[in-house]
């Protein structure tokens, strides 16, 4: 009998902020503030989404905007925070790190600083009331100016004693060149702080190379695509750069069609470390338990392989050693328990 993915110790590492709501938060937070949700948010269901041309890029992030629309006062930032890490827990996670642009809240929050001290504060109280151990990785926006890049990176590393962990750029990466971030991330790195830009998502595997190249990346968010370049994947092998890979995402958005084309046996088989992750589960409709049901479901992966994919995630995560120590401990005392 198959032992139970929920128990299963884990680390999550691609979780965006306005995208780790629950459903039924956003109806009640719209509902307060007189937000007019459109049906594919307030339907009970996902929506239906394909990002694989502009247009359907577009519908994707007005439905992210309205969402965080909602998000308006601090309280509102403490409920999604905690309500983040419960899920998390209920779904085996024991370290997550929530991706986050404060910019986005800042209008709202009283400034840049304010907010991520809010976003801050928040993370600190529900990993004290939860137990799950948790830290922030600050991303920044490839749709806006690189200047503003480099005040968020040199922000970030301003609190890095504070629980941030890393550095980010997310959004399309058919936009843009990874190069022009470059200042953000020498900043970044030179402040003691993880590299993980978004990459091989809706672009291929030269978007991957490209945060290597061009970023230091230490990890990549997404990076599937790499799977279409032998070279590449060598590469990321024998530097052993993690890929924050998300297949209930990568279907939702059109990256592949059926959750049996994600090639998560060819990232595997290469040597190439993964950790699973869920995106965004208000928009996608799964959390992180679920993409491993999917990889044992779809991809024939053992119970062993999935310890080991649980323990990819935790080696990727920027946990203290002590702490991912004994998570791996758990891991192994998962497989052993049988």
């Amino acid at each position: 009998m198959a032992r139970d993915v929920l128990l299963l110790p884990k680390a999550h590492l691609h979780l965006h902020f306005t995208g780790s709501m629950r459903p039924a938060t956003l109806l009640e937070l719209a509902d307060k503030y007189g937000v007019h949700l459109p049906e594919a948010l307030s339907g009970g269901e996902p929506p239906k989404l394909r990002a694989t041309d502009e247009r359907g890029w577009f519908r994707f992030q007005r439905l992210y905007d309205i969402a965080r629309s909602c998000l308006r006062e601090p309280e509102d930032i403490q409920r999604l925070v905690r309500e983040a890490a419960e899920e998390d827990v209920r779904d085996g996670a024991r370290w997550l790190e929530i991706q986050v642009d404060p910019t986005s809240y800042a209008p709202r929050l009283g400034g840049l600083i304010p907010a991520l001290e809010i976003i801050l504060d928040a993370v600190e109280t529900a990993s004290r009331d939860t137990g799950l151990g948790m830290r922030v990785l600050v991303a920044a926006n490839r749709m806006k100016h690189p200047l503003e890049a480099r005040t968020l990176a040199r922000l970030a590393v301003r609190f890095a004693d504070r629980g941030v962990i890393g550095f980010g750029l997310s959004n399309d990466e058919r936009r843009g060149l990874a190069r022009d971030f470059d200042r953000a991330f020498a900043i970044a790195r030179d402040g003691g702080l993880l590299a993980a830009p978004h990459g091989g998502e809706l672009s291929g595997p030269s978007s991957v190379r490209d945060c290597l190249d061009d970023l230091g990346a230490q990890r990549v968010g997404h990076g599937v695509r790499a799977a279409e370049d032998p070279r590449l994947l060598r590469r990321l092998a024998e530097r052993g750069v993690t890929c924050e890979v998300c297949p209930s995402s990568n279907v939702a958005l059109g990256v592949y069609e059926k959750p049996e084309d994600v090639p998560l046996r060819t990232l595997y088989e290469a040597g190439v470390p993964m950790a699973l992750g869920a995106d965004d589960p208000l928009l996608f409709g799964s959390r992180l338990a679920a993409q491993y049901e999917l990889a044992r479901e779809h991809h024939g992966f053992t119970d062993t392989e999935l310890a080991e994919l649980a323990r990819q995630s935790i080696r990727g995560s920027a946990a203290p050693k002590d702490v991912a120590a004994r998570l791996l401990a758990d891991v192994d005392a998962w497989l052993v328990a049988g």
